[in-house]
C-alpha cells in the first residue's frame, strides 16, 4: 500500500451515471489487474474503494458509477485538480491459470477490473473472450475498448435493447474457455458459479471501512475461513466460495 497525490488529466461522462477519470502520479504499488485505490474526499470520513480500470506508467485509469455523495463528489472534479490516493490495495487476478482460452464476465461496474487484465493476457498472446452485462442499452459502456484488444466481445442487456437479450450466462452458452474471471454483483456472480464448467476467479464488490484491512468490515466466509474483501481479496478462487443461503 502507498499514499500518493494524484493529479486529474480528464474526467468525461461515458454515460448518464458512469465516468471515466485518468489521474498521474506513482502507481508503483500496483501491481498486477484486479487490484483498487482508496480515495479521499472532502468532508467525507471513509475514503471511496475504486476499481484500477488500467495503469500504464505514471497514468492511472478508474472508472466509477455515481451512487452516492463520495462519486459525486468526483463527477464533478476537472482536469488539474488533486486527489489523496491509497494505491495497491487488494489481491488482484491471477493470470498464470489463464490457459490459452480465458473468458472474461463483467456485470455492470464490474466491468471496469477486467480491461487491464484482457490488455494483458492479450499481451500474452491469450485468446480472450469477454461478456458485458448491463440492464439496458443506455448503461452500455466499454465494448470498443475491448474490440480494440482484439477481445472477442459479448454485450448483454436484460431488456434486450442492445446485443444479447437476458443475462451474462446466456451469452456463455456453446463458448469453448479454459478459465473464466468475473467481477459484478453478487446476484451475477452466484449465478456465473453455476454456469461455469471450470475453474474460475470471483472479484467481489463490497462495502469496505478502512479497504486495508484493519477494521474486518468486510469478512466474508470461505471454505477455509473468514476472510477480508479489502485484503485477502477481492479476488477469490471458485473453490474457496461459501455463498449465503
Amino acid at each position: 500500500m502507498k499514499q500518493g497525490i494524484f493529479e486529474i488529466k480528464s474526467n468525461i461522462a461515458l454515460t448518464a451515471t458512469v465516468y471515466k477519470m485518468v489521474l498521474t502520479g506513482d502507481t508503483s504499488a500496483i501491481t498486477g489487474p484486479g487490484q483498487f485505490v482508496n480515495i479521499l474526499l472532502d468532508g467525507l470520513y471513509l475514503r471511496r474503494p475504486i476499481s484500477v480500470n488500467d495503469c500504464r506508467g505514471d497514468s492511472l485509469t478508474l472508472i466509477y458509477k455515481v451512487v452516492g455523495k463520495g462519486t459525486e463528489q468526483m463527477a464533478k472534479m476537472g482536469a488539474g485538480q488533486t486527489l489523496d490516493v491509497l494505491t495497491g490495495l487488494g489481491n488482484g487476478y491471477d493470470m498464470a491459470k489463464a490457459g490459452d482460452r480465458p473468458l472474461l464476465i463483467g456485470g455492470g461496474v464490474g466491468v471496469p477490473p477486467l480491461y487491464m487484465l484482457a490488455r494483458l493476457l492479450r499481451e500474452a498472446g491469450k485468446d480472450v473472450t469477454v461478456i458485458l452485462g448491463f440492464n439496458t442499452k443506455d448503461e452500455v459502456f466499454g465494448e470498443e475498448d475491448f474490440k480494440a484488444l482484439g477481445c472477442k466481445t459479448y454485450v448483454t442487456t436484460v431488456d434486450g435493447s442492445y446485443g444479447v437479450k437476458g443475462f451474462v450466462t446466456n451469452a456463455m452458452e456453446g463458448l469453448d474457455y479454459t478459465y473464466f474471471y468475473t467481477c459484478g454483483p453478487e446476484p451475477m456472480l452466484k449465478a456465473v458459479y453455476r454456469a461455469t464448467a471450470t475453474s474460475g476467479q470471483f472479484s467481489f464488490e463490497e462495502r469496505m471501512g478502512c479497504g486495508f484491512g484493519a477494521c474486518m468490515g468486510c469478512s466474508c466466509k470461505t471454505v477455509t475461513g473468514n476472510k477480508r474483501i479489502c485484503k485477502e481479496g477481492p479476488v477469490l478462487v471458485k473453490e474457496d466460495i461459501l455463498w449465503d443461503k
